[in-house]
Formats: structure tokens, sequence, C-alpha cells
């Protein structure tokens, strides 16, 4: 299927690895022009360069690498000033710390706040205008099932990502007159470094080995298995193509049935 995405811009947040780079790569598949992002200039040209290799002969979709954290007002600006115009934008910011949640202060709260909620708002402040001005734009929030099922111990997570999810809705019936659209995935289990660390938080919490709580945890998901990244990109590439105008302000589980409906 032609998703109608050759010569789109997109913007991918925290793009060097993990659900970012499958999204940039799915796209970038796609003939889009993709902007990666990530703190760490050595990982993150490596992913740029990585994913130039993949780029299909004869394609001109570029692959542009922009190294800023973006949990701050100054990354969020050198982003933007760089590449201020996308047609896509997919905010990914990883995940807050576990942990009960009268382990955090009002600090680790209000940092969890900016990071989660605050920085995906602002990038999308500042990209909106020019997607409704143009009749095109795609914004996807990749935020957790915990949006739909609050897990415990996940607090920050819970807290602030239902907070992005719930203002993106609203925002979404604002703008889908302009041919743009928002919605937000929530993936489940999948294989990535952030599930190992919650197995290993889980693990350490209980006293018992890693292994046993991986078997776990598989056995919680119907399909018998963790995720691969590579199906969470596929999912947003199609979310940003133009078959998908009609899909607005959902928030869309992709968690191998974990989550009953």
């Amino acid at each position: 299927m032609d998703l109608g995405l050759k010569g789109r811009s997109a913007i991918v947040c925290a793009s060097s690895a993990g659900f970012g780079f499958a999204c940039a790569q799915a796209l970038a598949r796609e003939g889009v022009n993709v902007v990666l992002n990530g703190r760490d200039p050595k990982r993150l040209e490596e992913a740029r360069e990585r994913l130039a290799r993949e780029i299909r002969p004869g394609s001109r979709a570029t692959v542009t690498a922009i190294a800023a954290d973006l949990q701050t007002s100054e990354g969020r600006r050198r982003l933007l000033a760089a590449f201020p115009a996308p047609d896509i934008l997919v905010t990914n910011m990883g995940g807050p710390k576990l942990g009960d949640f009268r382990e955090f202060g009002e600090a680790e709260w209000h940092a969890a706040a900016d990071a989660y909620t605050i920085a995906p708002i602002m990038l999308i402040k500042g990209v909106i205008d020019g997607m409704i001005e143009r009749r095109f734009g795609r914004i996807i929030n990749i935020a957790s099932r915990a949006v739909r099922a609050p897990t415990p111990f996940y607090g920050l997570s819970n807290a602030c990502r239902a907070a992005l999810c719930t203002f993106s809705l609203g925002l979404a019936r604002e703008v889908a007159h302009y041919n743009v659209t928002v919605n937000n995935l929530l993936p489940g289990p999948f294989a990535t470094e952030r599930q190992l660390t919650v197995i290993d938080t889980i693990a350490a919490r209980r006293g018992t080995d890693i292994e046993t709580v991986k078997r776990e945890r598989t056995a919680e998901v119907p399909a018998g298995r963790f995720g691969e990244v590579g199906e969470l990109g596929a999912y947003c590439a199609f979310l940003c193509s133009d078959h998908a105008g009609f899909i607005v302000g959902q928030n869309l589980l992709i968690d191998g049935g974990s989550v009953p409906a």
C-alpha cells in the first residue's frame, strides 16, 4: 500500500533507538524526510547513518539529526529553529522512574510533568499553526497502555501521560477540520531497553530473578510474546498517511491484547 507520504517531512523525538527509531525508520521507508533527535550526539549520528543506508536507491528522502534535550525549553527551541515546519510530529519521551508514589518528592513530580506532559505540548504548540495553514498535519504521541489501564508503581507515568493524552484528544477535535489529526499510541510490553529496566526493577523489588519476571510478563500477553518495535513503527507510519485522515483523537492500544477491551 502506498501511504502517500513521499516528500513529506517529520520530526521524530527520542529517535536514536527504540520506538522513536522504529517510527523514523518506517517513515523514511515511505519517502519521508526525517529529522532524528536525541541527547547523545554520538548515538544519534550512528542512528542517522544506519537509517540513511536503508533509504531506497532513487529516493530523495533525507535523514537529518538534531541533538537536543527536548525536556528543556532551549532544546525544543533548537530543534524547531532547525526544522520549523514539519508535516508530521512524533512525540516520544521515554519513560519516568517506577516506584511507589510516596517515594517521590514534589521536585520529582514537577520534573516528570515537565518532561512527559509539558515538553510534548510545547512541541505541538510550535508546529500546529503551520500544519493548519498548510492543511495537512499528523501528530502522534507515543504514550503507554497505562493511560487506559493505570498500573501500580507507575504513578509518574500514569499521571503525566494521561494528562498529555487528554489534552491531545481535546486538541484533535479543534484541528480535524484542517486535515490535521492528533492521536495517541499506547504501547504495552515491547522488547525495548525500557522493558528491561522495568523487569530489573520488578525483580529487585520482589527479590526474584529477572527470567522469572520476564516469563510472568510474557504470560500476561494473550499474543504470547513482547511486541517488536517495528510493529509500532508501521502503525505510526499508517496513522501519518493520507489513508488515516478520518482517525481523529484516539487512544490506540498496541499491546498484544494485554488490556481487555
